[in-house]
């Protein structure tokens, strides 16, 4: 299958997928890459840590709004990328067609082929932050080789 729209979702869409978008923007540059959040705190811009650390890879955020997922952002993605299963499940009950292109931002993660969830960072300590941001680091480097 080719990819050409993806879309990244977590609960808020202001720490974890707004950075997951920039990255993977900055490494498919010729596909659209959008973010959005289950629970998102509609219009809010990038949580301060996140984005001191997005901007510190040289990532571009400021301009960053979140925006609550809907069902036509999910059927117009090719694949949609999550940070937990809870999320991915939570797709697929907004869109049950959606199940099959819906996947863990973090599947080619950890040991024995079974990916990490990204564990959310919201409201935790400035290590939580960098934890998760170099886990959104990697899992991009990761779908960039795939895709």
């Amino acid at each position: 299958m080719n990819f050409s729209r993806v879309l990244i979702v977590c609960t808020g869409n202001i720490c974890r997928s707004p950075v997951a978008e920039a990255l993977l923007k900055a490494r498919l540059p010729h596909m659209t890459i959008e973010s959005a959040g289950l629970g998102a705190l509609v219009d809010h811009g990038i949580e301060p840590t996140a984005r001191s650390l997005a901007e510190g890879d040289g990532l571009t955020v400021a301009e960053h709004k979140a925006r609550q997922v809907t069902e036509d952002m999910i059927l117009r993605a090719d694949l949609v990328l999550v940070m937990s299963e809870g999320q991915r499940q939570a797709v697929a009950k907004l869109v049950p067609s959606a199940t099959g292109k819906t996947m863990l931002f973090g599947r080619w993660l950890g040991q024995g082929g079974k990916g990490e969830e990204i564990p959310d960072p919201y409201r935790k300590s400035p290590e939580a932050f960098q934890h998760v941001h170099r886990q959104l680091v990697r899992a991009a480097d990761s779908w960039a080789s795939k895709l």
